[in-house]
């Protein structure tokens, strides 16, 4: 085994991206490669059950962060839950596998992100998985990641989806591949009925190769320098032990859009007005530090009593999406609309018992909304301060209120009249605009989607070039979802994954695999 102190590339953080960077690097078995995770071994039995993903939030596997009281959410905080676990989120979240629409990479390119277009970001996505649908020119068949579209789709589902088309929306045949707008079954990361995370994709295999050491409940506290702007390392409690893990080639933030901006600013990298204020000695001056947090909102939502028993999931409980535009345009979708076969209610609301109601969740793609990430103090210890700013931006609002219109005309058309018995939420008491506003701030929840802290770019505000690489530093990269200048159309994590199977041969030198420009998904 490598000596456990040294090596050439540190990774912070084993979630989705980590566990790509993890598994690529270490191919090249004259690299020695640490991964550093704050949280556990993903071996409680309900992460590999699919049914059972709802419930891990506020466990012992969610780092349990909260926002700050939302002043147009009601003034509600918010549940934030990210994995800490090996494996990450995709140890968490709904197994839903959504590239996002080639728009919302288009804009990185446009905006000065050379290399991080759809087509330079295709082969990778490609590249990144193993899909039933591997026919398709858009799709892999030898990736590390499983990828599943259901065979056996729930009633209440196949009834969403004819809904659907009833009002207009053309059905697709899958979301990532020649037109996303459109009902149509969810591509799931699941394998043989079980949760296929980050972890069991790209890490169990490469656990055997002796020059990949995972050290697990081994937190990072702050990035180690050695003179100049070389940074040389990490300083961990490993197991309440206080060490220092040194990197001769680099040290690679894969914490996520909280835990890779505040470390940064533990070490003295950001705002420096904001870093003076705690007492914190500013190394670098990068104001963006912690800016531009973006994050997706669904509410919970659009509740329908049952007519019948709802039958239960042999999936996740969330079985298909509807994306669709708002406007007669070509560019990414505006609005998604998920069916859920379970009660999904805020805690502003009383949910009926599972199998007697089901719930048309909606939310808007692309919120102009932006947020922060802060410390609350010099410790590294304490939980940051979490401020999404959620519905700041008006357009925002309209969006949102749109987004419920579609959903009750879904929900109440003829093709789910067999299962519908009466809506539940918001229901006929809420008549005027104000009563209708009340209702989308206290159903509002977030999709679990937190970017952009970190963002890509060459501008001033931007943390890391397009090599991914910190401003003003050496030897330091964030590769996570902190990066993305802007947020992707659906879930993040198929976009995360790519990201990191990218930023794996930046890293090394390698040239990126070739775009491919023949391909133009609608």
């Amino acid at each position: 085994m490598v000596q456990e102190d040294q090596f050439d590339y540190v990774i912070v953080g084993a979630g989705s991206a980590g566990c790509v960077l993890a598994a690529r690097l270490s191919e090249d078995a004259n690299i020695r490669v640490a991964l550093i995770e704050a949280g556990g071994p993903a071996d409680d039995p309900a992460i590999a059950d699919p049914s059972r993903w709802p419930f891990l939030a506020g466990s012992a596997l969610d780092w349990n962060f909260r926002t700050s009281g939302q002043q147009h959410t009601a003034g509600r905080t918010h549940a934030w839950p990210r994995g800490k676990v090996i494996g990450g989120t995709s140890c968490l979240n709904a197994m839903a596998h959504v590239r996002g629409h080639p728009a919302d990479f288009d804009r990185w390119a446009a905006a000065g992100c050379v290399g991080w277009g759809y087509a330079d970001l295709l082969p990778y996505f490609i590249r990144s998985e193993t899909s039933s649908l591997a026919a398709s020119p858009y799709h892999g068949g030898s990736g590390p990641l499983s990828l599943l579209i259901p065979d056996k789709p729930n009633p209440v589902t196949e009834s969403f989806m004819a809904t659907g088309e009833e009002c207009g929306f053309r059905a697709t045949a899958e979301h990532n591949g020649a037109q996303m707008c459109g009902p149509t079954l969810n591509t799931l990361t699941i394998r043989d009925g079980k949760r296929q995370s980050a972890a069991d994709a790209y890490l169990a295999s490469a656990l055997a190769r002796e020059n990949l050491t995972v050290l697990a409940h081994c937190q990072a506290r702050r990035l180690l320098y050695a003179s100049g702007d070389r940074c040389r390392g990490v300083e961990v409690d490993h197991r309440g032990e206080r060490r220092k893990i040194d990197s001769e080639r680099a040290v690679i933030l894969a914490a996520g859009a909280i835990g890779s901006p505040t470390l940064l600013l533990h070490s003295g990298i950001g705002p420096a007005a904001d870093l003076h204020d705690l007492g914190i000695r500013c190394r670098t001056d990068l104001p963006g530090v912690g800016r531009n947090l973006q994050d997706h909102l669904l509410a919970a939502g659009n509740l329908y009593a049952s007519a019948h028993p709802v039958p239960p999931s042999h999936y996740q409980h969330s079985e298909s999406l509807l994306y669709l535009r708002l406007s007669d345009h070509d560019g990414a979708p505006d609005v998604v609309i998920a069916c859920v076969l379970l009660p999904a209610v805020t805690e502003c609301f009383e949910a009926p018992a599972v199998g007697e109601a089901y719930t048309l969740m909606f939310g808007f793609t692309h919120p102009k909304s932006r947020g922060t990430v802060r410390l609350a103090s010099d410790d590294p210890d304490a939980a940051p301060l979490i401020d999404p700013a959620y519905l700041s931006a008006p357009e925002d609002f309209v969006a949102f209120s749109a987004a419920l219109d579609i959903a009750r005309r879904v929900g109440g058309a003829n093709a789910l009249g067999a299962w519908r018995g009466r809506e539940l939420l918001p229901g006929p008491a809420v008549k005027t605009d104000r009563e209708r506003h009340d209702f989308l701030q206290r159903s509002a929840a977030t999709h679990h989607h937190p970017v952009g802290t970190c963002r890509m770019g060459n501008d001033a505000a931007a943390v890391v070039g397009p090599d991914l690489r910190v401003r003003g530093t050496n030897g330091l990269y964030v590769v996570d979802g902190s990066v993305m200048p802007s947020i992707t159309t659906g879930p993040v994590n198929a976009a995360i994954i790519a990201i990191a199977e990218r930023a794996s041969d930046i890293i090394q030198g390698r040239a990126p695999l070739a775009p491919i420009t023949s391909l133009r998904p609608a």
